[in-house]
């Protein structure tokens, strides 16, 4: 999902009332072609592309306040990215633009083009109601495939509440759960902390817990 924070298409399991386009299946080179040209961003997997619509103004102002967040701790040779950055998980043949993500060393290109990335270290992606069953399901599934993917941050709009999935050196995964104002979110191998009052901050419609 990107900075919009909501996809029109839909993988199976995902709402009914959403619809990819086009219905026939495409290569990942005619993807690329039609993407390239277009006016909106779509999503790709499994031969089908998914349209992105936009949001909810929490959706926008939690994606820029953890961007801004991260950015400011960077260490040395890592950089923070915005929704603009095509990813792509080589092994599950998906093409996304996550809400923030941080690469860290050189962005590996996947074509001459650079304009796909293949290392992403962190994920960011803030809920919507309309994909929330898909950030937390397949698609942190087809996450994990790239290789160079280690912490996955879910947040929600609603609600002060980060999850925090971070890849163990066994390769499993931990959940943690951050929540209220005094939670925080820590990123060891970033050095990063995230207070969860500074990231809703500017959020509309939260009360005081």
């Amino acid at each position: 999902m990107n900075s919009d924070g909501r996809r029109q298409g839909a993988l199976s399991g995902d709402n009914g009332d959403m619809a990819s386009l086009p219905d026939a299946p495409l290569t990942e080179e005619q993807y690329l072609a039609i993407e390239r040209l277009a006016e909106f961003k779509s999503e790709f997997h499994d031969g089908r592309m998914f349209a992105m619509s936009g949001g909810s103004p929490n959706h926008a102002l939690l994606s820029a306040r953890m961007i801004s967040l991260l950015d400011r701790q960077m260490p040395a040779g890592c950089r923070v990215f915005t929704s603009d950055l095509r990813i792509k998980a080589t092994a599950a043949g998906l093409y996304t633009y996550p809400d923030c993500s941080v690469i860290c060393g050189e962005p590996e290109a996947f074509s001459d083009q650079k304009d796909v990335v293949l290392n992403p270290l962190l994920i960011v992606e803030v809920l919507s109601p309309s994909t929330e069953g898909y950030d937390r399901g397949k698609k942190f599934e087809l996450y994990r495939t790239i290789a160079s993917f280690k912490e996955y941050l879910i947040v929600h709009q609603d609600q002060r509440h980060v999850e925090h999935y971070s890849k163990q050196d066994d390769g499993s995964w931990v959940l943690r759960e951050h929540s209220g104002v005094e939670g925080s979110v820590s990123i060891a191998r970033l050095g990063a902390r995230i207070p969860l009052a500074e990231l809703y901050a500017s959020a509309l419609g939260l009360d005081g817990g």
